[in-house]
């Protein structure tokens, strides 16, 4: 069976809706019963960054060398987690998921690694972070939040209140990043606006080329500023390990964080 221009290989439901895999031209997808893709992976190099959005959530890498103890809020095809794992041996993963049946599906077709160092937890994400900001603050040096359903940006991860637990529980180094929607410009600004309140304008944002989705970046109290040309070196050096365009996003920081630049990069 075909769907969306693909062959359909995998379907199943549960309490939140449809869940599809769909097979083109050498790309697995994952979807919720629409067209967009909630994750992709070559197949012939299931270890490698595909979807433009995942690659641009390394940005916080031009800011941090290694991460320790990471927070990921949704999991997906657990793309972003394996390449995290496979590339940072001493990275720590507590990964809280919504839908049960959304591990497996990564598991079984997206390769997500049986791994000591991965915590998986069943869960509302907005909920384990307002909770666990109250009982253990100032232990994860990088969160990362990609919630989305069918219908686009999961509706609790917003609010001051949100980002305020987030920032509770980053280290003084810790970074911040989210996977935004940009189409939808009032609830873009009215989040923008949350995280500049919450981090004290030390907020970057990175619109991902060809796509809706803008990559935020927000730096805790004790990261100092950066300079920007030891920042176009190490882009440079991140350019050629990883295979990802740390440059554009160098270029594209720039071009669109005319205020905030300053806050977090000086000359």
């Amino acid at each position: 069976m075909y769907k969306y221009n693909g062959l359909l290989i995998h379907q199943e439901q549960d309490e939140q809706g449809l869940i599809e895999i769909v097979e083109t031209d050498g790309v697995r997808a994952l979807h919720f019963g629409t067209y967009p893709r909630q994750s992709s992976m070559l197949t012939d190099t299931p270890n490698e960054l595909h979807s433009k959005y995942i690659r641009a959530m390394m940005v916080w890498l031009l800011f941090k060398e290694q991460p320790e103890n990471v927070l990921m809020i949704g999991v997906g095809g657990g793309l972003l987690s394996k390449y995290l794992l496979f590339q940072f041996p001493q990275c720590r993963i507590k990964a809280i998921e919504f839908r049960q049946a959304i591990i497996k599906i990564a598991r079984r077709f997206f390769a997500l690694p049986l791994d000591p160092r991965l915590k998986v937890k069943i869960g509302d994400g907005a909920h384990y972070i307002k909770q666990q900001s109250q009982k253990m603050p100032e232990q994860h040096d990088l969160i990362i939040i990609d919630a989305f359903d069918d219908e686009g940006m999961a509706d609790t991860m917003q609010g001051i209140s949100l980002f305020s637990a987030c920032k509770e529980l980053l280290t003084d180094h810790g970074l911040l990043v989210i996977n935004l929607w940009g189409t939808d410009k009032d609830l873009f600004r009215q989040i923008s606006w949350e995280m500049s309140s919450t981090f004290d304008g030390k907020v970057l944002f990175l619109p991902v080329r060809g796509r809706g989705n803008i990559i935020a970046i927000a730096f805790a109290d004790g990261v100092g500023t950066f300079s920007m040309k030891t920042l176009k070196a190490r882009a440079k050096l991140l350019d050629e390990q990883y295979q990802i365009e740390f440059l554009d996003f160098i270029k594209d920081l720039k071009r669109n964080n005319s205020k905030e630049l300053k806050r977090v990069i000086k000359a």
